[in-house]
């Protein structure tokens, strides 16, 4: 089975490629920059990557998922590499928080183009590899945040309730193709995500069990276990919360 992680050299999108590389799978991660997917080889292959265990099971592909073009170059390059597509998890976004009246254009921008409009290129493209396999599952990667809205996530509340209207439309499409379509909207989770911590970075308290907030492999299980159910199941929204977040 091949599949695709974008955004995947790190925090959820790592988590997501290490769970299946561990099930035999193979895997392209894609990333922005160069430096962050050797980082992530690194970290998925462990040792001297010609011995390790999956070595030839993983491929990368540096890439901008805002550009339609780099999104085809994906699919293209998986293709090239592993002859198919059978899963595409749409995990790439970003988060910056402000108020409306002080977040910049650019800001903004970036934010619906990478959450909403990335996952449509990265989805237009992949449609066509995974029709011609006869089946496939496209996980995206939502939050809790496309639900319940706050003050100073409004560019990136709307960018997931974007999203989680997009991969329910996108099912109603694609389910008599035998293509199935899920989305999971985590909670906190323990990644430095944004600009409220160091990208990439969990808290090691995680390890420990003693962090309230849900770990990224923790995402990676619920995604696993959605593409194993059998054919004629799907279960379309997963939502995943911490179990017991700090009383307010």
């Amino acid at each position: 089975m091949v599949a695709i992680v974008t955004g995947g050299s790190k925090g959820i999108g790592l988590a997501i490629a290490r769970a299946f590389l561990d099930r035999g799978m193979q895997v392209t991660i894609s990333a922005r920059k160069d430096a962050d997917l050797e980082q992530a080889i690194r970290l998925l292959k462990g040792g001297d990557p010609s011995t390790s265990p999956g070595a030839g099971n993983l491929h990368t592909v540096s890439a901008d998922v805002r550009d339609p073009a780099d999104a085809q170059r994906v699919v293209d390059d998986t293709l090239r590499r592993f002859g198919g597509v059978d899963v595409l998890v749409n995990n790439a976004g970003i988060g910056k928080f402000a108020s409306v009246a002080d977040m910049s254009l650019e800001d903004w921008r970036q934010i619906i183009d990478t959450n909403l409009s990335g996952v449509f290129h990265c989805t237009r493209a992949a449609i066509p590899a995974m029709k011609a396999r006869g089946a496939g599952f496209i996980v995206n990667i939502s939050s809790l945040a496309g639900k319940n809205p706050f003050a100073g996530g409004a560019a990136y509340c709307a960018s997931k309730a974007g999203l989680n209207a997009f991969t329910e439309a996108l099912m109603q499409e694609l389910r008599h193709d035998n293509i199935r379509v899920s989305y999971v909207l985590p909670g906190s989770v323990s990644t430095g995500f944004g600009d409220r911590g160091s990208p990439g970075e969990a808290d090691p308290s995680t390890t420990l069990g003693a962090s309230w907030k849900l770990a990224p492999e923790d995402v990676a299980r619920v995604v696993v276990d959605l593409i194993a159910h059998e054919q004629r199941s799907l279960p379309s929204c997963v939502e995943l919360r911490p179990s017991r977040p700090p009383k307010k």
